[in-house]
Formats: C-alpha cells, structure tokens, sequence
C-alpha cells in the first residue's frame, strides 16, 4: 500500500498550491485511493476518496473541499451530488460521461486504468466530468490519451516499469505528458512526487 505526498503546483506559472498527502492499493473491487490536501502554509483545504471497479470505472468518488462537496459514482453515465456542508444547496447532476477528473493525481491514474490503451494505437478519446477546487463545480470536457512507450528502471526491489502518456484537450490542441508508475504518478503538469514509503502497486 504506497503511501506518499505530491507537490502541487499551478501548471503554467508553478506557483506553488500545497501538497496531498496520499495512500492508495488494489482492493477486492478494483483500486482506492485516499488522500488529504493542504494549502503552502500547511493548513488542510480538502480530501479526496476515490474507488475504481476491476473496470476502472469510479464506483464512488468522495471530494470535499472547506465549502463544498461531491458524492458520485458511475449510473447512466456518471450521477454526482454537489452540496454544502449544510446541505441546504444540494444539487444532483448527471452527465454521459465514462469517469471523473480534477486536480488530484488519482484521476490520471483512474483514466489510464479506464482507457488501458497500447502503444501505437490511435489516442483513445473519452468524455469526463471535471471537479476543481475549491468550489468542485462539475464541468464536462474531453480528452484523449494515448501510450507513447514503457521503460523499465532498476530499483532495489525489481524493474519500475514507466508509462509515458501523451493527454491532449481536443478543444483547444494542446497536449502534455503524464509519467506513470503503477498506481501512482511520477510527473505530470502541476504534480510532483516528493515522497513515496513503498513501491507502486502494479494494476493489472
């Protein structure tokens, strides 16, 4: 079960947005992954709790964020709820859409876990809902992946296999690269990982 902390920060000017301290394994239905953000000064601004299927699929999805937050999973697409902490402006959404997005790493992992795609495949295109903090209202948006190559790195515990993705925003035509190493991320725009206890868990 890795355990470690990412540094956030903004993609284009790199000031920095905190840290998430994170935890993640394969489990009887697929893969979760739970974690804790903070703000540069160390103080806590949210969480995140993210369950994949043997699919990939998100069977829940958990965000919370000081004045908001999400519950949703995969029906008729995916369905979400987005409230207060009162509860008093609860609004349900839906969207067909395959998965979620957002600023934390977990949903790079969950959308290569979805898409699997090979390398030398055309980039797979899929629809997803986006939730940014801090006020995680659901946005939909395209994107499209594709595997550009793997590369093993030798580590005192066995080969570290690394997958390179290439993420595109057909929208607008820019793309960008993703690192990943089992269930956990390696590099992306925005993420670094500073530490990690143990080494990632190989999804199959």
């Amino acid at each position: 079960m890795p355990r470690g902390r990412y540094a956030l920060h903004d993609p284009y000017d790199h000031t920095p947005l905190g840290e998430e301290h994170f935890q993640c394994a394969p489990g009887p239905t697929g893969w979760r992954y739970v974690s804790r953000t903070t703000d540069p000064a160390g103080r806590h601004t949210g969480s995140v709790d993210l369950t994949l299927d043997a699919l990939g699929r998100p069977l829940r999805l958990e965000l919370r964020t000081a004045d908001w937050q999400v519950r949703g999973g995969v029906l008729d697409g995916v369905t979400w709820v987005r409230t207060d902490p009162s509860g008093e402006h609860a609004r349900e959404g839906n969207a067909p859409a395959r998965a979620f997005t957002g600023a934390s790493p977990a949903f790079l992992v969950a959308v290569a876990r979805l898409l699997r795609p090979a390398p030398g495949e055309p980039a797979a295109r899929v629809r997803l809902v986006a939730f940014t903090p801090p006020v995680l209202a659901p946005r939909t948006l395209d994107q499209t992946w594709a595997l550009r190559g793997s590369e093993a790195h030798p580590t005192d515990s066995g080969p570290l296999v690394v997958d390179h993705y290439r993420v595109g925003d057909p929208e607008t035509g820019e793309e960008h690269s993703v690192h990943i190493a089992g269930d956990v991320v390696l590099a992306a725009p925005g993420v670094e990982l500073e530490d990690l206890d143990s080494p990632p868990s190989a999804l199959t």
